[in-house]
Parts: structure tokens; C-alpha cells; sequence
């Protein structure tokens, strides 16, 4: 359940204002058909989160040891310091949906853009410190979707609202804060 909540957390407060959500936002704008982007969303994000957290698993399984654990802490700190930089989104990033329908055009664009993304970089990590693929695939599928189904419904009126520099920052300490608690308990500090 650790896992889970983790990992929802953690992707929920990365995603405010990442390239995949306002990727989410110019889809909505483009096709104003929510459903298939959801759909297409939940499908690309399963896919690309499920390798991802496989990946840390597998690493944590070949790379166990101390320093991997103090490696897996440091991780989380520095996605700290990343997620204090905003993200935009590339022209040559966008979703050219006039070739596709909104589900196929949004599944292909979000596993696309998703790769190397931050979320993507925390589910690996999410995964080695786990080491339980499919509570993190969920949780990080499920922290995905809180943060993108409200963008594509609501779109650009998220964006003038929510203070995404305060988002940035409660993220960043969370990431600080993972990282310091794994810290403490590789070193032995706490019990």
C-alpha cells in the first residue's frame, strides 16, 4: 500500500505543470473530445509506467547493495531541484492530430513525450525502491490521471488559477523529503 500511495503522490504533484499535462491541454484545445484522450492517456501512460517501474525493479534486483540504495536517495533529491524548473512544450513535441483520432494521436504523443520525462524518471526510482512493479505502475498511472483528467477538461482555465510556482515548490520538498528519509534509513539513523 506504501507503494501505491507513494507513488500516486509523487506523480500527482510532479505532473502540475509537466510537458505531458499541458500536452493533455493542447489535445483537449485540438479535439475537444475528452474521452478519447483520457482513454488515450490511461493506455500510454499503463504502457510507458509498467516498463519504467520494471526498469527500477530490475536494476534494484541486479544493483543491490548500499551505495544503490544511497544512489536511489540521491535520485529523489535531485528530481527535487528538477521539478523546480518549468516545463514547456516543444513545437517539435506536439501531437499532430489532424493524421489521427484523438485516442490513437494522444496514446502515440503521451507515451512519446512521457519518455525521459520527470514522472517517468520518478516511476524508475519509484520502482528500485519498491522493488514491486505493480503498485508503482498503478500509482504512478493513478497520479497521472489526477493530475491530467482535470486539465483536459478545464484546460487553459487550470493554468490561470493554480499557481504552479507553489506546486513546483510543495513537489520539490516532497522529493527532498523522500530523499532524506531514505537517506536516514540506509545510514541506519532511524532504528
Amino acid at each position: 500500500m506504501e507503494a501505491l500511495l507513494t507513488s500516486t503522490a509523487i506523480v500527482a504533484l510532479a505532473e502540475i505543470g509537466d510537458k505531458t499535462q499541458l500536452l493533455a491541454i493542447v489535445l483537449a484545445t485540438r479535439f475537444r473530445r475528452p474521452w478519447p484522450i483520457i482513454a488515450g492517456i490511461l493506455v500510454a501512460t499503463l504502457a510507458n509506467h509498467f516498463l519504467a517501474a520494471l526498469v527500477g525493479e530490475q536494476a534494484a534486483a541486479f544493483l543491490d547493495g548500499r551505495w544503490f540504495r544511497y544512489l536511489i536517495a540521491a535520485s529523489f533529491i535531485l528530481m527535487a531541484a528538477w521539478a523546480l524548473i518549468p516545463d514547456k512544450l516543444d513545437d517539435d513535441e506536439e501531437a499532430r492530430p489532424s493524421r489521427f483520432g484523438p485516442f490513437v494521436a494522444t496514446t502515440i504523443a503521451f507515451f512519446l513525450v512521457e519518455m525521459g520525462d520527470k514522472t517517468q524518471v520518478a516511476t524508475i526510482a519509484l520502482g528500485a525502491r519498491f522493488r514491486d512493479v505493480l503498485p508503482v505502475m498503478t500509482g504512478t498511472t493513478l497520479g497521472m490521471m489526477i493530475a491530467n483528467v482535470p486539465a483536459v477538461f478545464l484546460g487553459h482555465e487550470i493554468i490561470k488559477r493554480v499557481p504552479l510556482g507553489v506546486v513546483r515548490v510543495i513537489a520539490a520538498l516532497l522529493f527532498v523529503a523522500i530523499g532524506l528519509w531514505l537517506l536516514a534509513l540506509t545510514a541506519g539513523w532511524l532504528g
